[in-house]
């Protein structure tokens, strides 16, 4: 009998009405409970946290996933003078259409950020398989300004450190690095495989890296192509890639034949850009495509595109379930 394919989440979920306002400590777990129990129901193989700690109401279009970290990280200043925008105004080497998401005075350091504490939290809420999600080290670094390394690698390597040297005591079943930038940097590949695969080698069990084109607000913010991107994915010491497909289509799967074999995929098969529900017998077909592209025993996980947290609770539920009946429904499950 071949392996099983696998159902997971990429990360967040929609923030609960009744959390925003009242973030406090057991309001928060009761929120994690609420997500965590809602995945086991649908049905998911491995599920997530919904990453509703790292939400911040004054800056929602993000989900938190930049400013959690560098909002705790030492060596980072979050407010800018005006000279300092300016500056920044009048030098766009980050590449973004938005402000960065804080300026580096010194050696970065761990700070506040504990990582370790916040796993461990969600990690007593759940007997289920329970995957890590933490923001790389490429998208951390390409989104802030940079006053004190003076290339942007040496930056990249200082917070590959700080996220090992947590990642190393978070004894998930997966720990997934999400990368949202380096599609639409890929004069960075070098360097960030270099800085990812640090963190990726201190993880003591399953490491997958999340690229997507972005999806910031529900907008895709990169452009590029994956074929461009294979030198780099097969120099990734990743189990398996979490990849988005769904709203791209599927008419580049095939060049993912040359990818290293060892390394196993997790394609997007549910669209997040979009409220209509995908039917079960839609999922079974685009899981039968992409066995066909791809070959046996290369698809280990199917998933959304990206996270859910800017969808209405409603939609992703029933998404969440689709891609479980649609699982199911391929491998001639009842």
């Amino acid at each position: 009998m071949s392996e099983r394919i696998k159902t997971t989440v990429v990360g967040s979920y929609p923030v609960p009405s009744w959390l925003v306002g009242n973030t406090s400590s057991l309001v928060l777990r009761d929120a994690v409970m609420v997500v965590l129990k809602t995945q086991e129901l649908a049905g998911l193989d491995l599920i997530a946290d919904g990453e509703l700690s790292r939400f911040d109401p004054s800056h929602p279009e993000a989900n938190g996933m930049v400013d959690y970290f560098v909002g705790q990280m030492e060596g980072i200043r979050k407010q800018f003078r005006v000279a300092e925008l300016q500056h920044f105004y009048h030098d766009r080497a980050l590449g973004s259409r938005s402000l960065p998401a804080g300026m580096v005075v010194s050696k970065v350091e761990a700070g506040t950020l504990n990582l370790v504490r916040d796993y461990e939290s969600v990690r007593a809420l759940t007997t289920f398989p329970l995957k890590c999600t933490c923001t790389g080290p490429h998208m951390l670094a390409r989104s802030l300004m940079d006053c004190h390394y003076k290339e942007r690698a040496d930056l990249g390597l200082d917070i590959a450190e700080v996220l090992r040297r947590q990642l190393e005591s978070v004894e998930a079943d997966v720990v997934q690095l999400d990368e949202a930038s380096i599609v639409g940097h890929p004069e960075d590949t070098s360097w960030a495989a270099e800085a990812i695969n640090h963190v990726l080698d201190g993880v003591p069990n399953e490491a997958a890296v999340h690229i997507c084109f972005g999806n910031y607000g529900g907008q895709t913010r990169e452009r590029g192509f994956w074929r461009n991107l294979i030198p780099f994915l097969n120099k990734l010491h990743a189990d398996h890639l979490v990849l988005e497909f769904a709203r791209r289509g599927y008419d580049e799967l095939e060049v993912f034949g040359d990818l290293d074999p060892k390394i196993r995929l997790g394609i997007g098969v549910i669209d997040i850009k979009d409220n209509e529900i995908e039917s079960p017998q839609l999922i079974a077909s685009r899981i039968e495509m992409i066995i066909k592209t791809v070959g046996e025993g290369r698809l280990k996980y199917i998933h959304p595109d990206c996270g859910f947290w800017m969808l209405y609770r409603n939609v992703v539920d029933r998404k969440m379930r689709a891609l479980v009946e649609g699982r199911d429904l391929f491998e001639g499950r009842p």
